[in-house]
C-alpha cells in the first residue's frame, strides 16, 4: 500500500499641498478647493456681503463660522479621496501577495483536497495518538481508512489513491477525516491542513482567491509554504 504517513518537512518558506494637484493613474483628478485659495474665500465673503439685507446684516460670528464649515467639508472631501487612494493601493498590495504564491506549494486550513496521482494533508496533533484516518469522494462514499500512530506537532499523510482493496479511485474532490486517543482512551483533537499547489490567482475578486486542487482560498488562509518532497 504506498501510503505514507511521515514527519511533514515544512520550509516557512505627505500631506496634501496647495493649488490645483493630480493625483496618480488609479485616483481621480483632484480640483481646487475651498481651503487650497485664499482669493475664493474673499470672493464669497464680498458676493455675500453685496447681497445680503441692509436692514439685517450678517453677524460676524455667524459669517465667520459659515467660512469655516466650508472648510471642513472641503478637508472632508479630501480625507475621502486619501482613503480612496489608500484603498486601492492596499488592492494593488493584495494581488502582489497572492501572484507571489503561484506555482508554490502551500498548506491551508481544511480536510478537501483535489486528488490526482496524489492528495497530501497535513495534521497538528495536540499530543501522541493512535489516530484512525478515513478518505471518502465527494459521494460519501470510503475511498480508504487505516489506522495510524502521529507524533505530537506536525506530520503529513500522502495518499496514491487506492482503495483498501487496492482499487485505484478516480480523479476527484476526497475529504479526509482524522480521529485520534491517546493511552488513555481520551480523544485526542487532530487539526487537518491542505496541501497542494497554487494553480491560479484571481485578481478580479476582492481579496484575491489562490485556486488550490479546484477550491478558492484567500491568502489569510495559508498556514505554510511547504518544499514539496517525493514519497514512497
Amino acid at each position: 500500500m504506498a501510503v505514507d504517513a511521515a514527519t511533514m518537512p515544512t520550509t516557512v518558506v505627505s500631506a496634501p499641498g496647495t493649488g490645483t494637484a493630480t493625483s496618480n493613474n488609479t485616483a481621480s483628478e483632484r480640483t481646487t478647493g475651498i481651503a487650497d485659495n485664499f482669493q475664493t474665500f474673499l470672493t464669497l465673503l464680498t458676493t455675500q456681503l453685496q447681497h445680503q439685507n441692509p436692514l439685517d446684516p450678517l453677524d460676524t460670528n455667524q459669517f465667520t463660522q459659515q467660512l469655516v464649515q466650508f472648510a471642513g467639508i472641503e478637508q472632508q472631501l479630501k480625507q475621502n479621496e486619501q482613503l480612496k487612494a489608500l484603498v486601492e493601493i492596499e488592492k494593488s498590495a493584495q494581488a502582489t501577495q497572492a501572484l507571489v504564491y503561484v506555482g508554490n506549494t502551500v498548506s491551508v486550513d481544511g480536510s478537501k483536497a483535489q486528488f490526482d496521482k496524489s492528495a497530501t494533508w497535513n495534521f497538528n496533533s495536540e499530543k501522541d495518538t493512535s489516530a484512525t484516518i478515513t478518505i471518502t469522494n465527494s459521494a460519501g462514499q470510503t475511498a480508504y481508512t487505516g489506522n495510524y500512530t502521529l507524533k505530537k506537532g506536525g506530520s503529513s499523510f500522502v495518499w496514491d489513491g487506492k482503495g483498501n482493496d487496492g482499487v485505484q479511485w478516480p480523479a476527484g474532490t476526497y475529504t479526509l477525516t482524522a480521529t485520534g486517543k491517546d493511552s488513555s482512551g481520551n480523544n485526542v483533537a487532530i487539526s487537518t491542513e491542505v496541501q497542494g499547489i497554487v494553480d491560479s490567482v484571481d485578481l478580479s475578486a476582492s481579496p484575491p482567491l489562490l485556486s488550490i486542487g479546484g477550491q478558492s482560498y484567500t491568502t489569510d488562509k495559508i498556514k505554510r509554504v511547504v518544499r514539496p518532497t517525493s514519497s514512497t
